[in-house]
This record gives structure tokens, C-alpha cells and sequence, in this order.
């Protein structure tokens, strides 16, 4: 992950989640109370878990500067977390068209015209967000990413994977390819029309082909998310079969990049430099293949490699791997141990708010230096603190609201939809 990221229904975040393990009776239909329960609540710790990957990259000590186990969390946190969020928008994204089965009708309409509007707050969230902390911000992006995905809420289980996967073998070399004609003339000739751009320095081409988490190649992940979500992941035998599927894509991805790049083919290039659009504690990462704002020539020999952002097939195979066994995971350990759901309720607290989480963290950095307060942005203490800090009040705020607080209005701006008739 490069230093960013974000989120779910989340609109990333999950905007219809309850403050209790469970979800609303509007995103899903009636279930038993066992596997249902730990089926959406498995989600909402996976959601959590992305959150925390997130800190570790914003807040955490960069990768040079760490060692041993703590090496291997921040490697597996930087890129993977943001896959993470982008699968679970995909899977928030069916709670509100139909999970199981699609919405029809006036229900569809009215469930196409809440994703729109989410769709445009959210893009008008991470413009604002991306003028004070740069290109790092997702959820612009996530905000095209709903719109795109709009035509296909409809579509099946097995259409929705075969479409991601056709996207994670095409898109890549359709990326590397639009990459080498827009040359640096070509983007400020393009940028000097584009009113988002002029506005947070992230524009059409930095959302679409160029930025930290370009569609052209994330909506392999949005997608994936949604034909997930299509699945009665309660069922053990579905849970065997994509666990095995995440074992296998993740394995046969990385293992081939290995294979044909060397030993080099899944190494970070977060901390190689900045990309033009991130600041503070937050610069330091890498865009998508090439950076944005970024001078080089892209190499097709990169084409080969799988590290984090590197936005090759390999990366986006294997991370869809990483990304199922998670959530699989975390459904699994939800569903069948009782005792750590229950002691997993504060983490878990934290998923069903992942929106107000991720800007959260974003306005506190900036805030505490006006503040006067100060901190080691290489110490492990300092994440600690995010963490705790964030698990409490998310905590303590679900003890008394249905949903976090950027939730909450997120979803009283989508009330007109009902008017849609």
C-alpha cells in the first residue's frame, strides 16, 4: 500500500452499518441468526483490519526503518490494505443493489440512484480532502469506481468473477501502454482543462490512468468485492472453495512473478519517492505504474513484477488472493468461535465506521501540530496510540448510534433516492 488509503461502503466505508455485529435489515435480507451474523460481521472485521493496514502505512514507521516481524506488517500493509478496501466497497456495493439477488424495479432504481449519489459525495469528499493532503486520498477514486459499477449491480456471481478477471489480464498492459503515450507535455495540456485537477492537484487522468489507485486497473478489485458478495458465504463448502481459490491465485501469481522478474519481483517501490500529490506524513508513496507526476519511461519488463502499487496483473492476481483469504478469514473465525467475536467487538466497531476512521485519521495528523503536539513519525508508539484511539471511540460511539458519525450523514444524503419512482 502506498501511504493513503481507504475504504468500504463504506462507500467505501460501510454507511449501513450498525454499532452491534450486525448489519442492517435494509442491506440484507432475513437470516438465521448464527452464520448470517458472523457471515456480515466477518466483513466488518476485515473492514477493521483494513483500517489498521492503512495506519501502518500513514502512521507507521516506513519500511526502511523496520525489521524482522515488523517488516513483514508493514510489507503486507502497504498496497494490500487499499486492495482490501477497494474489494469491500465492491461487497458494500450489492448490500445496498440486493446481495443474494439483485433489486428490480422501483427497489433497483432507487438502490442504482443511492450508489449515484454516494458515488458524487464521495468524489466531492476526496477533492476536498486531496487539496490538503494530496493524491493519497481514495476516495475520489472510489467515488468513480460506484459510478462505473453501476451497470453491472445486476449481474451474477460467475459473470461478475470472469469480468474481473478479464479486466486483471487486460487492463495492465492497456495501462502500461496509455502510460507511455501520456507523456509529461501531454498530462499539463490536458490537467491545464481539467477543473479537478486545478483544484486538488488530482484530476480525470489521475483518477482514470494515472493516480495512486487508477480505475483503469482497481476496478479488477471493486468487482471481485461484488461477485463475493453474491456468494452465501455462510456455507462451509463455499468457504473451502475460496479459500482454496485465494491460496491458488495468490501462490500461482506471486510464484510466477518470481519466477519470470527474480528476486526483486515483489519488492516495495512505496519508498522510492514522492509522488506530486502527497504531503506531510503522508508523502513517501508510490502511484500507480508510473507514478503520477512521475518523469521516467515505463519499462515493460516492470509488466513482470508483482510488489505493492506496482499495478501489473501479477500484483492484481495475487492481491485478489490475499484479499479472499481475509475476508474468508475473518468470516470463518466470526462464525465459528463465539468467544472472539465477542472479545472482537471494539475491533469489529471499527469496520462498521471504516468512513469516519479513514478521514479521521487524516484531520487528527493534521491537527496536532497546531495543537503543539509532536510525535515520532518512525515509532510504532504513535500507530499504537491511532489504534486504541480509534477502537475507542468507535466503541464507546457504538453504544449509543446505529452508525458512525460521517455514516450517518452519508446516508441521510441519500434519502431523496426514495423519491425515485
Amino acid at each position: 500500500m502506498t501511504k493513503m488509503q481507504p475504504l468500504q461502503e463504506t462507500s467505501a466505508p460501510q454507511e449501513n452499518a450498525p454499532p452491534q455485529p450486525r448489519t442492517s435489515p435494509e442491506s440484507t435480507p432475513p437470516a438465521s441468526p448464527g452464520p448470517s451474523m458472523g457471515r456480515l460481521v466477518g466483513v466488518d472485521l476485515a473492514r477493521a483490519l483494513a483500517v489498521f493496514g492503512m495506519y501502518v502505512v500513514h502512521i507507521g514507521p516506513p519500511l526502511s526503518a523496520t525489521d524482522g516481524v515488523a517488516s513483514w506488517v508493514r510489507y503486507m500493509a502497504d498496497g494490500h490494505s487499499s486492495v482490501l478496501f477497494a474489494t469491500l466497497a465492491g461487497f458494500s456495493l450489492m448490500l445496498i443493489a440486493g446481495r443474494r439477488e439483485p433489486k428490480t424495479g422501483l427497489a433497483g432504481r432507487q438502490a442504482k440512484a443511492r450508489i449515484a449519489i454516494r458515488a458524487v459525495i464521495l468524489l466531492a469528499l476526496g477533492t476536498v480532502m486531496a487539496m490538503e493532503y494530496g493524491g493519497v486520498v481514495i476516495l475520489g477514486f472510489y467515488g468513480v469506481y460506484f459510478l462505473l459499477a453501476l451497470p453491472l449491480v445486476r449481474l451474477r456471481a460467475r459473470t461478475l468473477a470472469i469480468t474481473a478477471a478479464a479486466l486483471a489480464l487486460v487492463t495492465p498492459q492497456l495501462s502500461f501502454a496509455l502510460n507511455s503515450l501520456l507523456t509529461e507535455p501531454v498530462r499539463q495540456s490536458i490537467n491545464a482543462y481539467d477543473p479537478l485537477h486545478r483544484l486538488s492537484d488530482v484530476g480525470v487522468l489521475d483518477l482514470l490512468f494515472t493516480g495512486f489507485y487508477p480505475t483503469i486497473t482497481w476496478m479488477s478489485f471493486v468487482i471481485a468485492g461484488m461477485a463475493l458478495a453474491r456468494l452465501d458465504l455462510s456455507q462451509a463448502a463455499v468457504q473451502w472453495r475460496l479459500a482454496a481459490l485465494g491460496a491458488a491465485l495468490t501462490t500461482a501469481a506471486y510464484g510466477m512473478s518470481l519466477l519470470l522478474a527474480g528476486m526483486h519481483a515483489l519488492r516495495s517501490t512505496a519508498e522510492d519517492g514522492s509522488s506530486s500529490g502527497s504531503s506531510g506524513a503522508m508523502s513517501g508513496s508510490s502511484g500507480s505504474m508510473p507514478p503520477d507526476g512521475g518523469s521516467f519511461e515505463p519499462q515493460a519488463s516492470s509488466l513482470l513484477t508483482a510488489g505493492p502499487h506496482s499495478g501489473t496483473t501479477f500484483d492484481i492476481i495475487g492481491s485478489v488472493g490475499v484479499t479472499i483469504l481475509v475476508i474468508v478469514g475473518a468470516t470463518v473465525a466470526m462464525d465459528r468461535l463465539p468467544r472472539l467475536r465477542r472479545l472482537a467487538k471494539p475491533v469489529i466497531a471499527v469496520g462498521t465506521m471504516s468512513l469516519t476512521a479513514y478521514v479521521g485519521h487524516f484531520v487528527i495528523q493534521g491537527w496536532l501540530p497546531s495543537l503543539g503536539a509532536t510525535y515520532a513519525e518512525e515509532s510504532w508508539v504513535t500507530l499504537i496510540n491511532f489504534v486504541l484511539g480509534a477502537i475507542v471511540f468507535a466503541t464507546v460511539w457504538s453504544r449509543f448510534f446505529r452508525r458512525g458519525p460521517l455514516e450517518y450523514l452519508l446516508n441521510a444524503a441519500t434519502k431523496p433516492a426514495h423519491r425515485i419512482r
